[in-house]
């Protein structure tokens, strides 16, 4: 009974004690002890298992296939849960097939798909390697475009950059003709904006089907540094050459225009007989020609008087075609409403009088040749003489009236 009790009471000090260390934190309980204090020590960073991917069907594993190419990932490990009991090694290759040869993706980016795949009872384990012939940075600049606007409005930026290749994705049934043409277009509408026009070429992936990807080469003779030192130029002597163009009125200014392109370009006789063999690509045949170093064929007058123009305001559209047989190119202005050819070389060449303010009639006369079914008609009345008099009380309004309210009536 005695050890029962003492027993009793040693528990309940025991417990007294373990209690008021508990409150009391760092309180000693014996005089003299000394405190240890050891540091938090976190526990050693355990990596978490990689997530793995899980399919249950071909179609499934062959979009993981193409996140994978579209991230550009090398290799991979799938988990393949297989439902049916297929060759689950055959569908591996089909799936490679499949996507090399029918999907845009596959077809442009891939070299060769390796899967090898381990029966775990319930499942497959896939390891899969990809190889590539592209680089991610190449993937990553694939421009999705639904339309033919977004085509241009793309290449225009491209072109200005002077890059040596773009990549669209889209289900437009491009050809390397329309290509072509989308790619002059942007070029003869910005002269500023792009010195050199470039020699396109054209791969599409895969060979057949409507969803593709268009990869487009550019071809420069000349380089990079080269032609973004021309275009700062260009950006200049645009600046420079519309500022000091003067006149109070749209018909003033024109004439203005064309007669400082006169006095400060000559027609480059040598280039023109060797046009053909350089094209676009002859610095005689672009702005930069025409503007920073004052000599042009045709085709750079004409360039060069469009990027005026646009500076100044003036709408105008550069026309290629052909004069007595050789190729040749000039511009549509639009003034006070109506249309006009202004041929600025043959200005240069034979007196501003012979190509100036011209109608689809004259110029026919003139044996000029272009595309009439694609091109505003030139229609307009007025002549170098009539504009050469015109003040602002004398400008015709969009309807090709005169202006002016106090003309006396014919008697």
């Amino acid at each position: 009974m005695f050890i029962h009790r003492l027993y009793k009471v040693t528990k309940i000090s025991a417990i007294m004690v373990i209690a008021a260390i508990a409150v009391t934190g760092c309180v000693n309980f014996l005089e003299g002890s000394k405190e240890s204090v050891t540091e938090h020590q976190a526990a050693p960073y355990i990596r978490p298992p990689i997530e793995q991917i899980a399919v249950s069907d071909y179609n499934e594993f062959v979009q993981e296939l193409l996140n994978l190419i579209a991230l550009h990932e090398t290799n991979s490990h799938m988990l393949y849960y297989s439902l049916d009991g297929e060759d689950v090694q055959a569908e591996m290759e089909r799936a490679k097939e499949e996507i090399l040869s029918e999907h845009p993706l596959g077809a442009f980016a891939v070299a060769d798909i390796t899967a090898s795949a381990t029966r775990i009872v319930t499942h497959y384990e896939v390891d899969i390697e990809i190889e590539y012939k592209r680089t991610k940075e190449q993937i990553d600049s694939i421009i999705n475009v639904s339309a033919v606007r977004g085509v241009l409005n793309n290449l225009l930026d491209i072109m200005s950059q002077y890059k040596d290749e773009a990549f669209f994705r889209s289900r437009l049934q491009l050809s390397e003709d329309d290509i072509t043409e989308y790619v002059n277009e942007t070029y003869y509408q910005n002269p500023r904006r792009i010195v050199m026009l470039p020699i396109v070429t054209l791969e599409v992936f895969p060979d057949e089907g409507e969803d593709r990807i268009y990869k487009i080469q550019f071809g420069y003779s000349e380089n990079l540094s080269v032609l973004q030192r021309f275009g700062e130029l260009l950006d200049i002597y645009v600046e420079r050459n519309a500022a000091l163009v003067e006149g109070s009125t749209e018909s003033e200014i024109l004439l203005a225009l064309v007669s400082s392109m006169i006095e400060s370009t000559r027609f480059d006789e040598g280039a023109a007989r060797t046009h053909h063999m350089h094209g676009a690509q002859n610095l005689a045949a672009t702005a930069y020609g025409a503007l920073v170093r004052g000599s042009a064929v045709g085709e750079g007058f004409a360039m060069a008087f469009k990027a005026l123009a646009d500076e100044l305001g003036i709408e105008c559209h550069v026309i290629l075609g052909q004069h007595e047989g050789q190729l040749h190119a000039w511009n549509i202005i639009s003034l006070y409403g109506d249309y006009y050819h202004v041929d600025v070389a043959m200005c240069v060449v034979k007196g501003i009088e012979e190509a100036f303010l011209k109608t689809d009639a004259d110029f026919e006369e003139m044996m000029y040749t272009w595309d009439r079914v694609n091109t505003v008609r030139a229609t307009g009345e007025l002549t170098l003489d009539d504009i050469s008099g015109l003040d602002d009380s004398d400008e015709p309004d969009e309807t090709g009236e005169n202006n002016g309210e106090n003309d006396e009536e014919e008697e």
